[in-house]
C-alpha cells in the first residue's frame, strides 16, 4: 500500500479510502454486517487505513456497521463521515445548521463507537443555512476536540471558494478536503474545481471513481441494464449511459485488454494518476478491494492517458443532488 500526504494536514491516508455506501439495509444490493465484515478486514489487511461513510447512509446503519467492524482498531484507521441529508421528517433534521449538526454528530460519534472523527464532511452544499453558520459550528466542533478536520463534497467551485475565503476572514478552521465526483466518464470537475482544490493544497477524494459500476465492464451498449444498483439507483440511468459514455467505456475495455486487468483497474489507475489523493471505492465483494489495490501498480504513459481519455464529450453537472 501507498500512503500519501492527506492535503496541507500532517495525516498520511492510503491512496484508496474504502467507502461504506454499500454498508447497510437502505437498497437489495447493499450489504449488512456478515457481509461487510469481511470486505473490511480485507481492506485493513491490504493497508487500507482512510474509511469514509455518512449518516445518510441506511439512516445510519453504515455507520454502525463500520463502528463495530473498527473497535479496537480505531486509532489504526482515518475515519471520515458526512452531514447534511435528510434523517427523519421532522423539519429541522436535515442540512447545515447549527442546531442539526450538533445533534448528527453526537448520533454518529455513537455509532461509529468512537470520541471524535478525522474528517467530517458538508454532504453537498445547504443553499438555507449561510456558510458562516455551518463554518462557525464545524470550527466549535475542531476546537470541542470532537472533529479533528472538516470537509465538504460535491457544490460548484465559486461555493467552495467562498467557503475558504469565509473561513480566513473569520479565523475558522478551513476545509481541508473535497469529495467530488469525478472519474471517466465525468471529467467536468477538471474545468474549475480540481485547479482550485490543487491551488489551495485541498485533498481530493472523489466518489464514484468507476461511475457506479458502469467503468467495471458490466454493461454492454445496446444491451438492457439489469443489476440490483441499475434498478434501484434512479441517479444512475440519468448519469451515465449515454453513447459517449460507452465510447470511454470501449477504450478503456480496450486498453485492460492489452495490459491483461480489468477495465476497473485501468479506471482507478487514471485517476491515482490526475493527481487525486485517494479515491473512494465502493466494494461489495472482497475481490472488488483486492482488484482496487492491484490497480495501484497500474503505470499509464502519456498514449494510454490519451487513448481512453480522447472519447470524453463535454456534458452537463452531474452530482451537486
Amino acid at each position: 500500500m501507498e500512503y500519501v500526504r492527506f492535503g496541507q494536514t500532517g495525516i498520511r491516508v492510503s491512496r484508496l479510502c474504502l467507502g461504506g455506501m454499500s454498508f447497510g439495509n437502505g437498497q437489495e444490493w447493499m450489504l449488512e454486517l456478515d457481509q461487510a465484515r469481511p470486505i473490511i478486514n480485507r481492506s485493513l489487511d491490504l493497508g487500507i487505513n482512510f474509511f469514509d461513510t455518512a449518516n445518510i447512509y441506511s439512516k445510519g446503519r453504515s455507520e454502525q456497521i463500520l463502528g463495530e467492524v473498527l473497535d479496537g482498531r480505531r486509532n489504526d484507521v482515518v475515519l471520515a463521515s458526512k452531514v447534511n441529508g435528510r434523517m427523519s421528517d421532522a423539519p429541522n433534521d436535515q442540512g447545515l445548521s447549527r442546531l442539526h449538526i450538533m445533534y448528527q454528530i453526537r448520533g454518529t460519534l455513537e455509532r461509529l463507537r468512537t470520541d471524535r472523527l478525522d474528517l467530517y464532511q458538508i454532504h453537498r452544499w445547504d443553499y438555507s443555512t449561510s456558510i458562516e453558520e455551518t463554518l462557525s459550528v464545524l470550527g466549535d466542533l475542531v476546537r470541542g476536540g470532537r472533529v479533528n478536520y472538516i470537509g465538504a463534497s460535491s457544490m460548484f467551485a465559486w461555493q467552495f471558494a467562498k467557503a475558504l475565503f469565509t473561513s480566513d476572514k473569520l479565523g475558522l478552521p478551513r476545509f481541508v478536503s473535497m469529495q467530488n465526483h469525478y472519474n471517466l466518464c465525468y471529467r467536468e470537475e477538471e474545468r474549475e474545481m480540481i485547479p482550485l482544490c490543487k491551488d489551495q493544497g485541498i485533498a481530493l477524494i472523489p466518489w464514484s471513481p468507476l461511475a457506479g459500476g458502469f467503468l467495471s465492464g458490466k454493461y454492454r451498449r445496446g444491451a438492457k441494464p439489469d443489476s440490483p444498483r441499475y434498478r434501484t439507483s434512479r441517479l444512475l440511468s440519468r448519469r451515465y449511459f449515454r453513447p459517449e459514455d460507452f465510447d470511454v467505456l470501449e477504450a478503456v475495455e480496450a486498453l485492460a485488454k492489452e495490459k491483461d486487468v480489468k477495465p476497473s483497474q485501468i479506471s482507478l489507475a487514471w485517476l491515482l494518476h490526475k493527481g487525486v489523493t485517494a479515491p473512494i471505492i465502493g466494494a461489495t465483494k472482497v475481490e472488488h478491494v483486492e482488484q482496487a489495490v492491484e490497480s495501484l501498480s497500474i503505470k499509464l504513459d502519456d498514449d494510454d492517458v490519451l487513448r481512453i481519455e480522447s472519447p470524453y464529450r463535454p456534458r452537463q453537472i452531474e452530482g451537486h443532488e
